[in-house]
């Protein structure tokens, strides 16, 4: 059987389908990963997971954008990639960690008066209406442009601006800043 119907029926929850493009595609899959992991033993955890997530996200597969093949070792190479990227930070958090040192108490009372000054933003925000402060944290802490945070909240794009604005004039007036 074709592998692009295989997944068709992988997309319906047909296990003895997905045992199939199991068999074809776990070798390719490894080979694919084991060439950004390099290490045998993560390569197999890789492939292990890649071939879960295409058991689990077989619906999204498209005939027509593209072959099965195509499709599966892409979801394996972005794995391999992700898992690359994740040991080379973990690595680079251990070597900061390594060399963490004791700040001097001037940087003791920096990050004491940041501490504060969060806390108090935290209360101001608490003291806004829950639409100005979902709008507020969608666009500020989120990173979401209020086009964006219009969409995410179903609502209409002069409506954030109103609530973003209220709720920064009530932020500043909280905070006592001119």
């Amino acid at each position: 059987m074709e592998l692009d119907s295989l997944l068709v029926r992988v997309a319906r929850g047909d296990e003895a389908a997905f045992e199939q493009v199991y068999d074809r595609l776990a070798g390719p899959v490894y080979g694919v990963i084991r060439k950004v992991v390099r290490d045998p033993a993560q390569s197999e955890e890789v492939a292990q997971e890649a071939l879960l997530e295409v058991w689990r996200t077989a619906l999204r597969f498209n005939p027509a954008m593209g072959s099965a093949v195509t499709w599966v070792l892409t979801i394996a190479h972005r794995r391999a990639i992700d898992r690359v990227r994740s040991v080379t930070a973990a690595a680079d958090r251990e070597q900061r960690a390594a060399s963490v040192s004791i700040p001097a108490p001037d940087e003791v009372a920096d990050l004491v008066e940041a501490s504060l000054d969060r806390e108090r933003v935290r209360r101001c925000l608490q003291g806004l209406t829950d639409a100005q402060r979902e709008s507020i944290t969608l666009a500020y802490y989120g990173g979401h442009s209020y086009r964006q945070v219009a969409v995410l909240l179903g609502a209409a794009l002069g409506t954030v601006k109103t609530r973003i604005r209220d709720g920064l004039i009530r932020m500043r007036d909280c905070l006592g800043v001119n």
